[in-house]
């Protein structure tokens, strides 16, 4: 892919972030971190510096164009691209070509856009884009077993349950159970090798 794509839904834009917007990352994450905190590993200094985040937003532009990860920063349709607030991020990563064709994926969504339906609608358009532009084969998604509202999103998006992982992750200062699920996509494609 040469280059990077753009994401619609009815209410919502899906692109990848680069550089310029480091200011606004940093002001999501100021915003959030202290909701986002039991899902996530700990934000450490560089989550809210805007220098050390032009940086992880310049290798999530390298990476989308080499096709390895996509980090989708979620922001309202009718947003102006001189004040693009980002409302959450959509991001696959870990794809692995080959004869697996998959990829994980990530989700967050700030606290003041909670409850209306906005990570359903943006995964929808995402998983569009992992089943058709990528070709992916299966996308894999994990929860911890007490973030019922992960849970209800994936559900509604198909994915089914494949197992529970003892100590996965560490997040929020401790190594914690994830329910395994996955989304196989529906037109069984031969792999792009």
């Amino acid at each position: 892919m040469n280059s990077l794509p753009v994401l619609r839904t009815q209410r919502l834009r899906l692109y990848i972030a680069g550089p310029e917007a480091a200011d606004e990352c940093a002001r999501f994450n100021r915003e959030n971190a202290e909701f986002l905190a039991p899902w996530e590993p700990r934000m450490n200094a560089s989550s809210f510096d805007a220098g050390a985040l032009r940086e992880v937003r310049a290798r999530a532009v390298a990476a989308a164009l080499e096709g390895s990860a996509y980090s989708f920063a979620i922001i309202h349709e009718d947003a102006t691209d001189s004040s693009p607030a980002i409302i959450g991020w959509l991001g696959f990563t870990n794809i692995i070509r080959s004869v697996f064709q998959a990829s994980t994926l990530g989700y967050k969504l700030a606290e003041q856009a909670q409850h209306r339906g906005y990570m359903t609608e943006a995964a929808r358009a995402g998983i569009d884009f992992a089943f058709g532009t990528l070709r992916l084969h299966r996308i894999m998604a994990n929860y911890l077993p007490s973030n019922h509202r992960s849970r209800a999103v994936l559900s509604r998006l198909g994915f089914k349950s494949e197992g529970y992982a003892k100590a996965y992750l560490f997040i929020n200062g401790e190594w914690r159970d994830h329910v395994l699920t996955s989304l196989v996509n529906p037109e069984n494609l031969a792999p792009v090798l």
